[in-house]
């Protein structure tokens, strides 16, 4: 470009320091320092034309920055919004009774209507008590029941398990069959005091906001075998005791 030029482009002024379009402020600055100090005129080998050049070069990529900074940028697209869901809304619940097995594993189980139509029913697994899901076009409130050994409480399972007393105060190792599967549990001395041993992560699985649940086991200490009233047992039976 000669001193007859009135415009410098961006593209030009990039030539001139050696920069890319779009530099960073700090970059520009030390490029423009860089490419100064060598055409400065009181230096050998200035030249004083190549540094005004170099100047107005500066002047332009920080209007042209200044421009950029102050040109509103397009906002970003907001998602098209997910198409509601055609199913209907819950209707009025059918009560669905389910042991603590099903809730912990799923599974298929059959269930009678008041109108005398025999379901098989697929049943998700996690499932808490008052949960609602909808299967073969009915809406379904669960009900966990209970067998008195195993319990749902919340996310949480609980097994009442009978040990031999010893284990009440030294502590063990104790199998414990639970919805699911069977565990060898050990229990310290602490946990034999209190009567409780707390498996974490052992309860129901997580399903949409419920969390993981643990598993708790209760110890209760067998009733000791009384060998006067065995034997009076197997001679009243005709044989061995059961």
């Amino acid at each position: 470009m000669s001193a007859t030029e009135t415009v410098m482009t961006v593209a030009y002024a990039c030539r001139l320091l050696g920069v890319s379009p779009g530099v960073a402020a700090g970059e520009l600055r030390a490029a423009f320092r860089a490419a100064a100090k060598a055409a400065h005129p009181d230096r050998p080998g200035g030249d004083a034309e190549r540094f005004r050049l170099i100047v107005e070069a500066h002047h332009v990529l920080q209007r042209a920055a200044e421009a950029d900074s102050a040109e509103p940028r397009p906002e970003h697209p907001r998602p098209e919004p997910k198409p509601h869901s055609h199913r209907r809304p819950f209707g009025p619940a059918v009560q669905l009774s389910i042991t603590p097995h099903q809730a912990a594993n799923g599974g298929e189980i059959e269930h009678r209507t008041g109108e005398g139509r025999q379901l098989r029913i697929l049943v998700p697994a996690g499932l808490r008590a008052g949960d609602r899901f909808r299967a073969e076009e009915l809406d379904f409130e669960v009900i966990i029941r209970g067998d008195g050994v195993v319990i749902v409480r919340g996310d949480d399972l609980w097994v009442t398990v009978q040990v031999e007393p010893k284990v009440l105060t030294q502590g063990g190792r104790v199998p414990v069959d639970t919805p699911l599967g069977r565990r060898v549990v050990i229990v310290t001395k602490k946990a034999a005091a209190q009567g409780i041993v707390r498996l974490q992560g052992q309860g129901l699985p997580p399903r949409g906001r419920h969390r993981q649940g643990h598993l708790f086991v209760r110890l209760e200490a067998a009733e000791a075998r009384n060998a006067a009233r065995d034997f009076l047992r197997r001679m009243a039976g005709g044989g061995r005791a059961a």
